[in-house]
This record gives structure tokens, C-alpha cells and sequence, in this order.
């Protein structure tokens, strides 16, 4: 815990360094990279407070005799980290596998490995030797990790293909798995709502960061009582992000997402805004508003992880609970809503780790995060990580007999 408060001070003072790294390799904004490195700088002081706290219980047997719960750290961990927000999600796997006694063998991905190769560094000049090491590499390198016998922990972020593959060899190794993998978050425009407070969220969760956040908003059910004037401010908001957001990481993702909007529109989508590629050299995408979306499109059923914002209307709050619901991610998912039973309706029937009412980001320090489906399995965040990067060890503590 110590060695993690130091590494966070070490961070801290390297943010403009890792930013600007960050910025290079991906095309993430300034402002938002410097927000991801000072993300992770709270999360490394989060776990160097939890560390001490990670605690057992004991439990009530016998009167002669003590029973225990004990916690020990599983062994070698190894932590294979996305490209879109490598400080913030970097630190609080590493964080928590090394507050609770692991060693760690971390692999950031290709697509920014300038960026994790330093931010670990950081982290490794504060512990013992060998205790954190650091590879380079694509998904070859992942898949060697993955499939080690010598490896007890296999912690992923990133695609759900790739999840799969890890969880398959975890399977014949024995290894415990954790992933959070693709979402296809669903957004939920209830009857009654401000469509221009709706419209700001809508854009906030499917724009920011060029729509490459895990938990963007990918899909967007809207009430016909609304859908007008909520597509006619979305429209609106497009125009104002566009000068917000960076480029997409590379031209293959932006390939990836304009694919996914030309297929919309054969299929009879409207293009309201964006989804033509600008002329030029570099990846950027447009923001881009489709309405007229049907459920057989790609945009709607799959991860985009762009800045497209694809709208549905539906004729009430049943139709968008079934239609979000069925979906094979199950990630998170926003209701917009001024209605607290259908608030409770969503968060009871949405099949997914997180839902939010009323703001499509946020939440509280320390809060917890467990995919479900496609999307992954085991908490990533939060206290309950500290549990995941653990064994539990159950002990019954009897006293001997007298002495005849």
C-alpha cells in the first residue's frame, strides 16, 4: 500500500509526460488523456487505502473453538490492458493486484505501448524487484500469457473475441479468469423527459472520447411522445461535438465504424448528421445521428465504439425495456426517465452489471462493476476486486482435548 500511495505521487507528477504520450499514440484529446492519468492517480491512492482494510471474517460455530476466514494473495497475476483509456484502467488492475501481495506481468496494448510501458514503469520503480514486470507485444504475446501454466490470474479488458479466447485457456489452465469485454450499451428515452437535457446526455455518452469509452452509449431508445424534438437537438449536439472529439485510434477503426453506418443507412436508416469521411489524411469520424433504426442493423446490435449515435422509437417504455434487453452484451445501460417505477422497472429487468438513472456517466468512488454475457465476468472496480485478486482460505481453530 505504501509502495502504491508513492507510485501514485510518481504518476502524478509525470501526468503531462503520460498525457502527451497518450495524445501521440492514440488521438485521444489532451484534456481527456490528462483526465485518464488523473483517473488513475486516484485509483492507485484508492487501493493503497483498501489494501490495509481488505479483511476475513470469522464466524460463529462452537463456543470452545474459533473459525476463520482468511485472505492470501492467488500468485502471479497477468494484466492485459485496452488502448482507450490505458492510465485509468491500467492502474486500478494493478493497483488491486499488488495492494493484496500478487506479482504482476502486465501487457498494455500494441496500440499504445509507449503509454503503459511508462505509466508501469512508474509503478515498478516503487516495488521490489520483479515484482511487476512489463511485455510488449500484440495478441500473440497475450495468448502465451493467457495460456501459462505459471500464471494463477488472468485479468483482460478489451474484445469480447479476445475475452473468449482467454476464458477458453484459463478453462484448460486452471487460472481464474476476470474480463470486461465489449458492451453494446443501451440509452432509454422515457415519456416526459426534457428532450433537450435527454439530447446533451445522448451526446455526452455516444460522443465523448470519439465514442471509444467501454460504457458508451451504443444504441438509443426514444418515446414517440418525444422523439422529435429529441432527434432535432441530437442533430444539434452533433454540430457542437464535432469540434470536441479527437480522431478515431486508427484508420481500421474508423473503417470498423463508418461500416457500420453505411450498412444502417442501405438498410434504411436516415442519416441525420455525420457519416461521411473527411477528406485528408487521419482517422477522425464525424459525430453522426441515424434515425429510423431497426433491430437487424449491425449498428444496433453490435459494438460500434464510435462516435455514432443510432435512434429508435419505440411506443413505450415495455418495448424499450424488450428491445434493450435483448442483446447478447450486458455491460450497462442508462434510463432518462421522470418516472421512479419505471426507473426500478429498468434497473430490475435491464440484464446488465450496471444501470444508470438520469446521467449517462458517474458514480460513486469506490463503486463496483460486474459484466454479465458477452461482456465479461468478475468485478473490475471497486473494494470486491480486492476479493477477485484473492483466495479465501476457510479455518476451524479447535482447542485439543485436556490431558487425561
Amino acid at each position: 500500500a505504501a509502495a502504491s500511495r508513492a507510485a501514485a505521487d510518481a504518476v502524478r507528477a509525470a501526468a503531462d509526460e503520460l498525457a502527451e504520450l497518450n495524445t501521440r499514440e492514440t488521438g485521444k484529446t489532451p484534456g481527456d488523456a490528462r483526465g485518464g492519468v488523473e483517473a488513475g492517480v486516484g485509483t492507485l491512492e484508492q487501493y493503497a487505502q483498501l489494501g490495509p482494510l481488505h479483511r476475513g471474517r470469522s464466524l460463529q460455530g462452537g463456543w470452545g473453538a474459533t473459525d476463520l476466514m482468511v485472505h492470501a494473495p492467488r500468485g502471479v497475476v497477468a494484466v492485459l490492458t485496452p488502448w482507450n483509456d490505458p492510465v485509468a484502467v491500467a492502474a486500478g488492475l494493478l493497483g488491486a493486484a499488488l495492494v493484496t501481495g500478487n506479482t504482476v506481468v502486465h501487457k498494455p496494448s500494441e496500440r499504445c505501448p509507449r503509454t503503459g510501458r511508462r505509466f508501469a514503469e512508474l509503478l515498478a520503480a516503487h516495488l521490489p524487484k520483479g515484482i511487476l514486470q512489463i511485455l510488449d507485444g500484440d495478441g500473440a504475446v497475450g495468448e502465451v500469457l493467457a495460456g501459462s501454466t505459471e500464471v494463477d490470474v488472468v485479468a483482460h479488458v478489451g474484445s469480447t473475441a479476445t475475452g473468449r479466447s482467454i476464458a477458453a485457456a484459463c478453462a484448460r489452465t486452471g487460472a481464474k479468469v476476470l474480463l470486461e469485454n465489449g458492451g453494446n450499451d443501451p440509452l432509454i428515452v422515457d415519456a416526459g423527459v426534457d428532450p433537450v437535457w435527454a439530447a446533451e446526455q445522448a451526446a455526452l455518452g455516444s460522443f465523448a472520447n470519439a465514442g471509444q469509452i467501454c460504457v458508451s452509449v451504443e444504441r438509443i431508445y426514444v418515446h414517440t411522445e418525444v422523439a422529435g424534438p429529441f432527434l432535432e437537438a441530437l442533430v444539434a449536439e452533433a454540430g457542437r461535438w464535432a469540434e470536441r472529439i479527437g480522431p478515431l485510434v486508427d484508420e481500421r477503426q474508423r473503417e470498423h465504424v463508418h461500416g457500420h453506418v453505411r450498412g444502417a443507412v442501405a438498410d434504411g436508416a436516415r442519416l441525420l448528421a455525420g457519416g461521411e469521411l473527411p477528406s485528408g489524411p487521419g482517422s477522425f469520424y464525424p459525430p453522426t445521428v441515424l434515425g429510423g433504426c431497426t433491430p437487424g442493423m449491425a449498428v444496433l446490435s453490435e459494438e460500434t465504439f464510435g462516435p455514432v449515435a443510432p435512434v429508435r422509437e419505440v411506443p413505450d417504455l415495455d418495448t424499450a425495456l424488450r428491445e434493450a434487453a435483448e442483446d447478447r452484451y450486458g455491460l450497462a445501460a442508462t434510463v432518462l426517465t421522470p418516472d421512479m417505477e419505471h426507473a426500478q422497472r429498468a434497473w430490475r429487468e435491464l440484464p446488465v452489471g450496471t444501470v444508470k438513472v438520469n446521467a449517462v456517466f458517474g458514480g460513486a468512488p469506490g463503486g463496483a462493476a460486474e459484466p454479465r454475457g458477452a461482456s465479461g465476468q468478475g468485478f473490475g472496480y471497486g473494494p470486491e476486486l480486492l476479493d477477485e485478486m484473492t483466495t479465501t482460505t476457510v479455518v476451524h481453530l479447535a482447542p485439543p482435548p485436556a490431558a487425561r
